[in-house]
């Protein structure tokens, strides 16, 4: 992929914490779209309308995005049709129909108030990220390795198409 159009502008927010598994997706979304990273706490709420793509990322914390990005979107000023997208990553067990039904499930408050602020929102991204919480630990975790290549390719074409939708040209090298 080559670098987005000139003019056009990308924001990824994300928190990331524990191994920084979010953060790994972001960076391979940013490589796409030519983008800033930023975590939440280094974002001016009004400094978001200044974008032609914002990406929205956390692994989930208690079935949520974590606070910061919540407390962002709240704050966001009223945009008109900017185009956004969520992604998330999770340590949770389930895969396939399930793990994107949890997703969507877990994003929903997220896409809601990034929809009420006057976003449109064009897609969503999750998967599965190395989890070594509470009792897990004792065990090495669940999803070690994860986000692994694969994951991280995926992220990579749904940036592109996050691109495409938002009307920015995609091409090869």
């Amino acid at each position: 992929m080559t670098g987005p159009a000139a003019g056009f502008k990308a924001l990824v927010v994300v928190y990331s914490y524990h191994h920084r598994n979010t953060e790994k997706v972001a960076r391979a979304m940013a490589e796409v779209l030519g983008a800033e990273v930023k975590a939440p706490k280094d974002v001016r709420p009004g400094e978001l309308a200044g974008y032609d793509l914002v990406g929205f990322g956390s692994g989930i914390y208690s079935d949520a995005p974590h606070p910061d990005l919540i407390a962002l979107a709240q704050a966001s000023p009223a945009v008109w049709r900017t185009p956004a997208f969520v992604f998330c990553t999770m340590g949770a067990p389930m895969g396939g129909e399930a793990g994107s039904e949890y997703a969507a499930k877990c994003q929903a408050r997220l896409k809601g108030l990034l929809k009420g602020t006057g976003y449109r929102v064009l897609g969503e991204f999750h998967c599965v990220g190395w989890n070594t919480n509470s009792f897990l630990k004792l065990v090495g975790g669940m999803h070690r390795g994860r986000p692994n290549e694969q994951d991280l390719a995926r992220a990579r074409e749904f940036a592109a198409e996050m691109r495409r939708k938002a009307g920015q040209r995609v091409s090869s090298r």
